[in-house]
Order: C-alpha cells, then sequence, then structure tokens
C-alpha cells in the first residue's frame, strides 16, 4: 500500500479508460498520457492496463507501507526516493517506510507536464463500469470517485508482492520519436464534419499558426488561444455525440480540444479531430506552451497508431529477456 503525504491536488487514479459507455452519457476517463502509463506497466511485469496514479499537480509525495516495485513515467519530475534520485521511466524497489518526492516536472529535460506513478500489482481500486479510473464529474471509479487528499492510502495488488526484477528501463516515446513543427510540439488532426464551413483564411490560419494552452484547460478540455476561427455563415447544430480529441469552436472562435474527461455530447461545430494516437502527446503538453497541429489522414492515423503498438511490444519484449536473463544469473 500507499500513503498520500502531499496536500496534493487533481492527482486521480487512471487506467486506460472505461471503452464501451459512451452510449449511455458516460465519459471515458483514463490517463491523460496512456503510452506513459502502459509503459509503467510492461515495466513491471504488469498488465497493459493496469491502474496507476497520474500526477498533474506537484510537489507530490508518498511513503510506501510495504515493500514495492515501482516506475515513474511521463514527465521527467525530479524523482527522489528518501532524497536519492530515481531515473524516469525505469525500474526502482521500495522498503517499507520509505518517501518517494516528486517535482515540477523537468520542461527542459523533456517535454510534459504529467507524472505517472506505476506500482507493481497495479492501484487495487474496485472496478466501475469495466475501469479503475477516476470519473471527477461523476463522482466514481477510483479511489472514492475524487482526486486523492493527504491520507489516503491506497491498496496495490496481490501480484505486487512477487519479487520483480529492478534496475533497467526505456527511453520516453517522446524521445524515441519526437514530432516537431517549426520547433513546436506538432498534433496531428484529421478535419471533421465543420472543418470547410469556415473561411479559408481562418482554415489557413488553424493550420499554419501556434496555439496556447491557456490555464483554463483541464482533464475535461483544453482551451486553446490563437488566431479568431470564422465560419462563412453562423453555425447552430444540435447537440450530437463527441469523443476525447475533437476539436470544437464555440461562438468565440477560441477551440477547444477535448480531453480524455470530455462529455459525451456537444452542440458546437466541429473543425477537426485530435488523432487517437497523438492524444498522449496533447496531454503532456505544458499549460501555457504553444503547440501546431499537423494534417493528417486515415491512413497517416492508423500509421501513428501502428507506432505506438510498435513502441510497447518492443518494451513487452524487451523486459521479458532482461528478466529471463536476470533469472539465468
Amino acid at each position: 500500500m500507499i500513503e498520500i503525504l502531499s496536500q496534493t491536488a487533481l492527482a486521480t487514479v487512471q487506467d486506460l479508460g472505461r471503452v464501451g459507455a459512451l452510449g449511455f452519457g458516460v465519459g471515458t476517463s483514463g490517463a491523460m498520457d496512456n503510452l506513459a502509463l502502459a509503459a509503467g506497466n510492461l515495466l513491471l511485469g504488469n498488465a497493459e492496463g493496469d491502474a496507476g496514479v497520474e500526477v498533474q499537480v506537484f510537489p507530490f509525495d508518498v511513503r510506501f507501507q510495504a515493500a514495492c516495485t515501482f516506475a515513474v513515467t511521463g514527465a521527467d519530475c525530479g524523482a527522489t526516493l528518501d532524497g536519492v534520485p530515481v531515473l524516469p521511466w525505469w525500474v526502482c524497489a521500495a522498503r517499507a517506510g520509505q518517501v518517494l518526492q516528486l517535482r515540477p516536472p523537468r520542461v527542459a529535460a523533456w517535454r510534459g507536464s504529467r507524472a505517472y506513478l506505476c506500482l507493481a500489482g497495479g492501484v487495487d481500486v474496485p472496478v466501475a463500469l469495466g475501469s479503475r479510473s477516476t470519473q471527477l464529474r461523476g463522482a466514481f471509479g477510483g479511489h472514492a470517485g475524487r482526486a486523492l487528499r493527504q491520507g489516503d492510502v491506497l491498496p496495490v495488488g496481490a501480484a505486487g508482492a512477487a519479487p520483480r526484477a529492478v534496475g533497467f528501463g526505456v527511453q520516453p516515446a517522446g524521445l524515441v520519436e519526437p514530432l516537431l513543427q517549426d520547433g513546436l510540439p506538432a498534433i496531428r488532426v484529421m478535419p471533421a464534419a465543420e472543418h470547410d464551413c469556415y473561411t479559408p483564411d481562418s482554415r489557413a490560419a488553424f493550420w499554419q499558426q501556434p496555439w496556447k494552452i491557456t490555464p483554463q484547460s483541464d482533464r475535461y478540455g483544453f482551451r486553446l488561444a490563437g488566431p479568431s476561427l470564422t465560419p462563412t455563415v453562423p453555425l447552430e447544430l444540435r447537440s450530437h455525440g463527441i469523443v476525447p480529441g475533437v476539436i470544437q469552436v464555440p461562438h468565440g472562435g477560441q477551440p477547444i480540444v477535448q480531453m480524455r474527461d470530455a462529455q459525451p455530447t456537444g452542440g458546437y461545430p466541429k473543425i477537426g479531430t485530435v488523432i487517437d494516437a497523438d492524444l498522449w502527446r496533447l496531454g503532456q503538453a505544458p499549460i501555457g506552451s504553444q503547440i501546431r497541429f499537423v494534417a493528417c489522414d486515415w491512413a497517416g492515423a492508423q500509421q501513428a497508431s501502428a507506432w505506438n503498438r510498435r513502441y510497447l511490444d518492443d518494451i513487452r519484449r524487451l523486459t521479458a529477456l532482461y528478466r529471463g536473463l536476470r533469472d539465468r544469473g
């Protein structure tokens, strides 16, 4: 078990999300950087979709109440264990009573804003509608349906007690496969239903100008600041189904990208959709930073998904190989 020591904000238990419930009005939730969570689980020998702790406000401190193998993935947040530096994306062992401290991410070292504490055996909270992810708006899932608080104790799955190999790790996906446009993080986007309803200048600005992630952004949606997007004629739509990644444009002309906690319906026009394979890239973009959108087609989206799959498959294979070599002495 681990105990939350810091008076933290917005740290939540997340897995890879609640799939199949959008039709009932229940959002997906899940890790904003699903690749980082899955990679941390694979390093520990967990199932890819086991639950971990998503940390997005720092500092964040926890105490291990029992010996546990762990990994911290996502943003490099200068982690220490009893004051000793811990490598990011690295398998480590903690003894009972030791304290893990995470500090504000080192943006200069690797662009990122969210860290993931993955534990051998996974965080063992109850499954709700097929997932352990916290649904903040619905107040269910995760730990008591809310963000973690000081004094909370999270149980670890029984498999976490088994000995695990330590002392190895992998490179973050953002370093293995960086994606930049004019020096800014690039996010691949497919044009959406109302894309052609905007003026030529607005469409050009959407693809050619940087967009700033404003402080009004959260797990529900990233509100962007940049050139105003103007439709050729006023657009009024009935509320309809939407998914994470959809880029809506309210009447003010500043886009909103729906993120993991997005509601399942909306009525604003849609100018584009972030491909699912790049949502982790956007999820790691810090508040106040700038991004660029890059046009993508269906084939490109499939290729991006295939790259993500190969990245995780390589981690699974190399981790098994390393453990096999350790077991043989």
